[in-house]
């Protein structure tokens, strides 16, 4: 199913575009949770840490799978929105020999540098096998990851929200099921965890690239399309490498805290690697919806209409702040009791880390979602540079600030540090984004919603 977000009132249209995909995302990071909880609860406060120490690294892994997602689904959109189905076809081509070169590459780079990378981040000893373990069975699944990732940007295009919504449900199902297999099961420890992730991952990709060649099949446009074009990939790298540069500067910055968390030992290790999951679960919403804006931006932009973004950024914002209401109470009133999912009672240094840096950051989720909405109206309109200037505050501000405050309140200055990055980023993304649309062009687009 398609969904033409250039036409109807833009509320309308973009609520039942939009909510689809909240609960899709949801149902991703719910998995990426279980992991954690799994293998904290199975195989032990030092198995949680070595999935935790891992992380960072394979955000920035992540960053190359969510770069890819939407370069694609800008200039798909775009296409979409004109109706150039030939084009639209030859760029998805594109994109996916574009992906899959890039996969194998990152795959071969990950399995060899696995090792030097823990060891650059000055992962402790006792979670140092085990974390890397986990990072070289995970290399082995990017061709998965990104992949699967171009496809759900390319639904996204279509404005086919609900498709990769059945994909992720099946394969949260799959991997939890997988999970407690493989760890609780047959004992394999972090091992399990990470291979439950690339069975789940590699089933679910295979699926969309099905569904989405079927889709295409059944489309518009009896000339044949072309497999490459480097026009088109000029247009899907000028949106997918800015998007990759924006998440990796971040993920850079998270070693680098990776990096001062490391030398609290693995119990601080471990609640922060808990936290930070759930953290991401939050964040990962908001870009979701974020990503949608880029969609229905692009959309229009393509039909020539682009007087009803302004509306689309309102409605987004509406349903960022309303999806903020419960991350924001269960973290910040009921932390203690979520942290207790991942560890038991003797884990309480884990725990109070974990709690603490949930209590300072999820009253934050009001303004980061704003922000992040105003992300995706950038990406969509093309104003890379923009986008990927205001993440720079945030990296150099959230390492200047943990390590100031560290030798005044220990690893608690690290979280006191996401504040100062996060208001700075913010700040900066709405001032672009006035540039983008000024405020006397706001008030006559808002006559013709």
């Amino acid at each position: 199913m398609t969904t033409d977000l250039t036409v109807g009132l833009p509320r309308k249209t973009l609520w039942r575009f939009l909510l689809p995909m909240l609960v899709s995302v949801m149902f991703q990071q719910f998995y990426n949770i279980a992991d954690s909880m799994i293998a904290g609860r199975f195989a032990g406060e030092d198995a949680l840490a070595a999935v935790g120490a891992s992380y960072p690294i394979t955000v920035i892994f992540m960053a190359f799978a969510t770069g890819s997602n939407l370069g694609a689904s800008v200039v798909v959109s775009r296409l979409f929105g004109a109706r150039d189905f030939r084009r639209m076809k030859t760029a998805i081509h594109t994109a996916f020999i574009s992906c899959v070169a890039l996969s194998l590459f990152l795959t071969a780079y990950g399995v060899i540098f696995c090792a030097p990378m823990m060891r650059w981040i000055k992962t402790p000893d006792n979670v140092f096998s085990d974390g890397a373990l986990y990072l070289r069975i995970y290399t082995f699944g990017l061709l998965f990851l990104i992949l699967y990732n171009v496809c759900t940007g390319i639904f996204t295009a279509f404005g086919d929200s609900k498709t990769p919504l059945w994909f992720l449900i099946g394969s949260s199902l799959g991997n939890i099921v997988l999970d407690i297999w493989f760890v609780a099961g047959f004992h394999m420890g972090v091992a399990g965890v990470a291979w439950a992730t690339f069975l789940a991952q590699g089933v679910s990709c295979i699926l969309a690239v099905v569904t989405l060649g079927s889709r295409l099949k059944n489309m518009a446009g009896t000339e044949k399309a072309a497999m490459f074009d480097w026009g088109l990939f000029k247009q899907f790298a000028a949106i997918a490498v800015p998007s990759i540069m924006q998440q990796s500067v971040l993920s850079v910055g998270n070693l680098f805290v990776q990096v001062i968390v490391n030398h609290y030992g693995s119990a601080v290790i471990a609640g922060y690697s808990a936290a930070i999951k759930l953290n991401t679960f939050a964040i990962t919403s908001f870009m979701t919806l974020g990503s949608c804006l880029s969609g229905f931006t692009a959309q229009n932009l393509g039909a020539g209409k682009g007087g009803r973004i302004s509306s689309g950024f309102r409605e987004g914002v509406r349903l960022s702040l309303i999806a903020s209401v419960p991350f924001v109470a269960l973290y910040f009133l009921f932390s203690r009791q979520i942290m207790g999912l991942f560890l038991d009672s003797g884990s309480q240094e884990a725990i109070n880390a974990g709690v603490m840096f949930l209590k300072i950051v999820a009253p934050l989720y009001f303004m980061i979602s704003i922000k992040l909405m105003t992300d995706g109206i950038l990406r969509g309109s093309g104003a890379m540079v923009y986008f990927v200037i205001a993440t720079i505050p945030d990296l150099i501000l959230r390492i200047l600030f943990a390590c100031l405050l560290t030798p005044h309140f220990g690893s608690t200055g690290i979280w006191m540090a996401w504040p100062f990055g996060w208001t700075a980023a913010t700040v900066l993304t709405m001032i672009f984004y006035r540039k983008i649309i000024p405020p006397s062009q706001k008030e006559s687009i808002a006559g013709m919603d």
